[in-house]
């Protein structure tokens, strides 16, 4: 265990020396500012007093929504690119071996760093996620249902991600495992609409399409359930803004994403350990 904390707090030491990590602050920084000033001049020319109240609650919860979908996305970024060199550049570099020579356990070392990033990722979701709420809050006054529902599912998705990153890191080159975690990303974005669509359109053959990459890489899935979760009923139900899926991922997902975790990382483990450093 003093091994697997000592890791830790290395690895926590060196996400907080890295530049990535400061160019990933000063991006949600950015993307705060831009809302938040969007945010105010949008408030300003659709005051209460030119819409009903539920067309200014169905704005606002769009709104919201989208702020939450685009810190969603640079949590993404962030728990792709922070982690995505830790083990393959590190053993490309030979630094690993300071780790490896001491009487710390390999598995120690994945866990040690999956577990270090993993703070700072969750960090930086709360700083943008609570960015948006408060910004949300402060200015119109307004909250959106079931937050403490969505929000897990969305630092869920990131751990899918980071998980993958690390993992990956342990057998792949750090360029082939950035590509791996984005284009697995990117399928499930891709089979997401498909299934969308083919829900839509009653289409049984695009919806199995899209089950299937959602199973391959169950993030996409995720964020749809968190948006499903962080909205009026009557909003979903009658698909009024873009965060409406018409077809909602079975709760039965996160049970599927967090057992696709404990595989990946128990693959990047037995990886690691098995890799000649």
């Amino acid at each position: 265990m003093s091994g697997f904390l000592t890791v830790t707090r290395l690895t926590l030491h060196e996400a907080l020396r890295r530049r990535i990590l400061t160019a990933a602050l000063i991006a949600g920084g950015a993307f705060l500012t831009l809302y938040g000033v969007g945010l105010h001049f949008i408030l300003r020319e659709n005051s209460a007093a030119t819409m009903t109240l539920i067309e200014r609650r169905v704005m606002l919860n769009v709104l919201t929504l989208a702020g939450l979908y685009a810190a969603n996305l640079l949590t993404i970024m962030t728990a792709v690119l922070l982690p995505v060199d830790t083990l393959s550049g590190e053993i490309a570099s030979g630094v690993i071996q300071t780790l490896a020579v001491r009487p710390i356990r390999r598995r120690d070392i994945v866990l040690g760093k999956w577990l270090g990033h993993w703070m700072v990722m969750a960090v930086y979701l709360l700083f943008l996620a609570g960015g948006v709420l408060t910004l949300m809050a402060t200015l119109a006054r307004f909250t959106p249902p079931r937050v403490e529902r969505g929000l897990p599912l969305v630092l869920l998705e990131g751990t899918v991600l980071l998980t993958l990153s690390i993992s990956g890191g342990a057998r792949l080159s750090t360029v082939t495992n950035g590509m791996l975690a984005f284009g697995l990303f990117g399928l499930a974005f891709i089979g997401n609409w498909v299934e969308q669509i083919g829900t839509y359109m009653g289409n049984h053959a695009a919806q199995e399409v899209g089950t299937v990459a959602s199973l391959i890489m169950p993030s996409e899935s995720l964020w749809q359930l968190a948006a499903s979760h962080m909205q009026p009923s009557i909003l979903r139900e009658l698909g009024a803004s873009p965060f409406s899926p018409v077809s909602v991922p079975s709760p039965a997902m996160v049970v599927w994403a967090v057992g696709y975790i404990a595989v990946v990382l128990a693959v990047g483990v037995r990886w690691f350990g098995r890799r000649a450093l």
